[in-house]
């Protein structure tokens, strides 16, 4: 057997631990302590610690081991860090995900070092909801995770989150920038400190006053800013100072960390430094050659995102050529923006050497249309909003990619699993650890997916085809990704397509009665 990466001589681990948590844990068992004499209490403690730190021990070395991974001698008693950087809005383009115009270097060299997914897909394609859905390892209901202000603490106070089972496991947890959505959400249970974001600023805060001169009737200025600033001047250039800073102070500290780092854009507005608008020449930017509606969707139910209309448009009219290339060069120029930002964290890790004990996880919170059948955003389950970016790298562990169905909630027991830390009975997502082993495995039969309140739809995602239930209309859509990827034709009325459209129809029921909740209704031949 090799050697784990970060369990490598559990004996001496555990003893070491022993010795360090006989004065330091707080969270031994209580029951009946109190009739204990104090050598019994000690002793009794002891064996509950050396029990529990072998099984976690052992089990992160079988774990680690069975991915291949060897380990130098002096990762040693260490349990592994966890970098996670969320990015607001970031769709699968990437030059890794072969989004050829993107200049993304920093986040296709962590791709090429760790295992790309490429078919990862949020649970709800907005951000409040899709943050909690992961955070909480738990799929959405018409009852819970159902808009951007969904909040764990008010629909799921129960359920532990990600950071909290690793606070209580021993480890700092710190959350810079946008993580969860309401910053306030969980904050005392799941952080080690308070939530951190940049003070008196926003993420459609400007850095030029001229991007404030017209506003839109929401009171929001231009939708665009080519900013004559540094990178520090924005938001997100404050949370990767603070994120350097945090790494810097956890190094010297030496307790194991599970840091987030949650930039904004390229959300809306697209608001970044001139030297990354400048990286593209606006007139080579392609456009969407499907800037229509799908023929046949449910034009009363399929809608694009309405977001972008909270701001001022300049002089561009909305749907010309010149509009359409000037939203993709914003939103180009933001991604190669925090992409700058991504590589600077990850150079003051490997600067401080915790790269070889830090698990990464980069992702994005769901997709986003750039025009295509005239969307931009996200906000309905089509393709474009509910695939997501995933990248897990693992230190000195060189991976690939796969193309195996995932979803955003499997994060929570992937991580937990990789740090030999105990997944919650809440969690509904599956470990991606398998994954790790051999990529190439199949691993969900569908992906699941809703949006809606007013409208809810419900999605199921596989490997050839894309079908969404509208529940109160009983409208269906259904894509053939394989021979129609743009999502341009609904097959869901095709004849050709009917046994497909029923084997749809049943993976949804399964997914949504996985999901639990109410499950009133159900998708019927003829709607």
């Amino acid at each position: 057997m090799k050697t784990s990466l970060f369990f490598g001589k559990p004996c001496c681990q555990a003893w070491y631990h022993i010795s360090r948590w006989r004065v330091r844990s707080t969270d031994a068992p209580t029951q009946c302590e109190s009739d204990l004499p104090g050598a019994r209490k000690r002793a009794r403690h002891e064996r509950w610690l050396l029990s529990k730190l072998i099984g976690t021990s052992l089990g992160g070395i079988l774990l680690l081991a069975s991915v291949g991974t060897a380990a130098p001698a002096s990762a040693a008693y260490q349990r592994p860090n966890i970098l996670f950087l969320c990015i607001d809005d970031l769709a699968p383009q990437l030059g890794a995900y072969g989004a050829a115009q993107v200049k993304s270097p920093h986040m296709d060299r962590l791709a090429e070092a760790g295992l790309r997914f490429d078919r990862a897909y949020c649970q709800v394609p907005v951000c409040g909801a899709s943050r909690v859905s992961l955070m909480t390892g738990m799929l959405p209901t018409s009852e819970r995770f159902t808009n951007y202000r969904s909040k764990a603490d008010e629909d799921v106070p129960h359920a532990p989150t990600l950071p909290e089972v690793f606070r209580k496991a021993g480890y700092t947890t710190i959350s810079n920038g946008k993580v969860f959505h309401s910053q306030s959400d969980t904050a005392e249970r799941s952080w080690s400190e308070p939530p951190w974001r940049p003070e008196g600023w926003r993420s459609r805060t400007p850095a030029m006053e001229s991007t404030m001169a017209r506003l839109s009737e929401r009171g929001r200025g231009l939708i665009y800013e080519i900013g004559e600033v540094p990178d520090s001047e924005y938001t997100d250039g404050r949370i990767a100072a603070r994120t350097i800073e945090d790494l810097q102070r956890l190094k010297d500290a030496g307790e194991p960390f599970m840091l987030f780092c949650g930039f904004y854009r390229p959300h809306l507005p697209f608001y970044a430094p001139k030297k990354y608008w400048d990286l593209y020449d606006r007139e080579s930017i392609e456009l969407a050659d499907n800037r229509y509606f799908p023929r046949g969707a449910p034009h009363g139910d399929l809608r694009g995102s309405e977001e972008f209309w909270a701001y001022h448009h300049g002089d561009y009219d909305v749907g010309s050529d010149a509009f359409h290339r000037m939203m993709r060069h914003g939103y180009l120029a933001s991604v190669s923006y925090v992409d700058q930002l991504v590589g600077n964290v990850m150079a003051e890790l490997e600067r401080l050497g915790l790269r070889q004990n830090t698990i990464i996880v980069l992702w994005g919170d769901h997709g986003f249309h750039l025009g295509e059948h005239d969307f931009w955003g996200k906000h309905n389950t089509m393709h474009l909003s509910t695939r997501v970016p995933l990248i897990l790298s693992l230190p000195n562990k060189q991976l690939t990619s796969t193309s195996a169905l995932v979803e955003s909630s499997d994060l929570f027991p992937t991580l937990c699993e990789l740090a030999g830390v105990a997944i919650p009975d809440t969690v509904q997502g599956k470990s991606l650890v398998p994954l790790l082993k051999n990529p190439g495995q199949n691993f969900r039969e569908a992906a699941y997916s809703r949006f809606g309140v007013e409208r809810p739809g419900l999605a199921v995602i596989t490997e050839r085809y894309n079908y969404t239930w509208y529940a109160k209309s009983g409208a269906e859509m259904l894509y053939d990704l394989e021979k129609d990827p743009g999502e341009n034709r609904n097959v869901a009325g095709d004849p050709a397509y009917a046994e497909a459209l029923k084997e749809m129809r049943a993976l949804l029921v399964k997914r949504r009665a996985e999901a639990g909740g109410p499950q009133q209704g159900a998708p019927k031949e003829g709607k």
